[in-house]
């Protein structure tokens, strides 16, 4: 079974899919899928099905839902190659004492497979391994084909989780950006960062990497401009002033020139920003 959910959700069994279309067995499938090979408890699908105030009828609900899942599962199973030790829809989604378990049968997961490439990017950063881990984590980046789960209405677990990859997916996107910067690919950056810190207007770590891009491509007035607009940002909407790295960096910025900056306040300095929003 291959599982991905950085994006859409499509849950595929010999190629054919088994995602279904109603809204409350998709989301059931979605967290069977996020904990494959796990045993996930029927009292949390039922909590991501309908909150704390589950329906009386809630577990013979629950039960109807991985029926329709198995059926369309079976539907899969007819394309087994000939030959292959036969299966049941029950062997792929088996009832298990307490909850459900989706086995996959070593088939493909994007989330894992992220999960890899970013782990070995990160050990390439601990190893100032740069170009090694710019490349793996920009490999772990492309998995991703928009925000995880997008087609899928949430409830309280999935909604959990989903922040949980987003965030997953900033910090290999730091990470990556993080090695790039140290291989000199400032001016490359730029644009990159214009969009990320639009985006995420108080997330420090991000915009103490587009300061430094800026001031290393010799744009010192724009880089300080981007503290203000942070500075601006965390106090209207947090009340809290820069954080002490960042206001470091921005006095270097003021002081020194690019080469100098380049040496002293690459990735320690960065890593030290560590509040997001």
């Amino acid at each position: 079974m291959d599982i991905e959910v950085l994006g859409g959700l499509a849950v595929t069994e010999n190629g054919v899919p088994v995602t279904p279309t109603a809204p409350k067995p998709r989301q059931v499938l979605a967290l069977l899928a996020l904990h494959a090979d796990q045993v996930v408890p029927v009292a949390m699908l039922i909590e991501e099905l309908w909150g704390e105030r589950p329906p009386r009828s809630a577990r013979t609900t629950l039960q109807t839902y991985i029926l329709q899942l198995r059926e369309l599962i079976a539907g899969a199973l007819a394309h087994d190659p000939q030959g292959s030790v036969p299966r049941t829809a029950k062997d792929v989604l088996r009832t298990l004492p307490g909850g459900y378990f989706l086995q996959t049968s070593g088939g493909a997961s994007d989330v894992r497979e992220f999960e890899r490439l970013a782990g070995m990017g990160y050990r390439a950063m601990d190893a100032d391994d740069f170009a090694g881990a710019a490349r793996r984590l920009r490999e772990a980046l492309t998995l991703w084909s928009g925000a995880a789960l997008i087609d899928i209405q949430p409830g309280p677990q999935l909604e959990m989780e989903i922040r949980r990859l987003e965030e997953s997916r900033l910090c290999a996107l730091y990470q990556r950006i993080e090695a790039d910067l140290r291989l000199g690919r400032h001016r490359e950056l730029v644009g990159e960062l214009t969009v990320l810190v639009s985006r995420y207007r108080t997330h420090e770590n991000l915009h103490g990497q587009f300061m430094l891009a800026l001031h290393r491509s010799g744009r010192r007035g724009e880089a300080l401009d981007v503290y203000q607009r942070l500075r601006t940002s965390l106090v209207r909407d947090l009340g809290l002033e820069p954080s002490v790295a960042l206001r470091r960096l921005q006095r270097s910025i003021l002081m020194t020139g690019p080469d100098t900056l380049l040496a002293e306040t690459s990735a320690p300095a960065a890593q030290r920003l560590t509040r997001t929003g």
